[in-house]
């Protein structure tokens, strides 16, 4: 993999040229920034902007602006190789609160280690409807610690006008929701993203989330997606790495309460 042309590839088709990710959502370019604004329950924030050192701090006050005149927080998506290199120190100066840094890991769907298998007493579930959802979402505020609900409405939106670009799972050991992930799959590009993968306390450590990487990346490449794509922690980083995911970069999503 040419890990250069990857990561432009990734930068065009998913930053750059990015679709809406939902019904009611539009992404909008403004000058050198590319943003996406739906309803306070949508992902809200700036997908890519290639600026200079000049102009960098009048386009995120126009963000700023922006997001604010509407009444929504948003998120800027920064990745290590945005410019200007001192992008991140100048969002914090104005007023952003930076998140974990993740890594951005990509992996040729036809080329990664996809014998992993869940183990003894756990099953998959592929969610298919509210009360699908209702688990996925119980399983992610459980292991992450947070308000579920505006990723329900995502879900549940996107099942509903697009069902076939998104793979959400819930593991199950006997009916108990275990472990969930998804899968976002982006018609007329190469890329699927895996989003999401948790798993609640007691049952981390036994190989759940590298079955449910394994599981997607099966159902990507059967689907003629090339690459996959993770924002990985820390954690989940060396487990990717052992399937045959390679980091590229870092992101760092920066916050802006409104």
């Amino acid at each position: 993999m040419d890990h250069a042309a990857v990561l432009a590839l990734h930068d065009r088709d998913l930053r750059e040229e990015a679709r809406p990710d939902g019904p009611g959502v539009r992404v909008e370019r403004a000058g050198r920034v590319v943003r996406q604004v739906g309803s306070a329950d949508d992902w809200n924030g700036v997908l890519w902007s290639d600026l200079d050192a000049a102009g960098a701090n009048a386009a995120i006050a126009e963000q700023i602006a922006y997001f604010g005149g509407l009444g929504l927080s948003f998120e800027w998506k920064l990745y290590g190789h945005d410019r200007p290199v001192d992008l991140g120190r100048r969002l914090e100066d104005a007023g952003f609160v930076p998140a974990p840094e993740e890594t951005l890991m990509i992996a040729e769907a036809g080329q990664l280690v996809l014998d992993a298998e869940p183990p003894g007493g756990v099953r998959f579930l592929t969610v298919t409807d509210r009360a699908g959802v209702d688990l996925w979402v119980d399983v992610h505020e459980k292991a992450f610690g947070v308000d579920g609900s505006p990723l329900r409405h995502r879900l549940l939106t996107h099942l509903a006008s697009d069902p076939d670009t998104l793979v959400a799972v819930v593991a199950l050991a006997g009916d108990v929701p275990v472990s969930a992930a998804r899968m976002e799959m982006v018609p007329g590009t190469g890329f699927a993203g895996l989003w999401g993968g948790g798993t609640v306390e007691g049952w981390r450590g036994r190989g759940i989330y590298r079955a449910l990487v394994a599981h997607r990346a099966r159902l990507a490449a059967e689907r003629g997606y090339g690459y996959l794509q993770v924002d990985a922690s820390s954690l989940s980083r060396p487990v990717l790495e052992r399937l045959g995911f390679t980091p590229l970069t870092t992101t760092t999503p920066y916050l802006y309460e409104i």
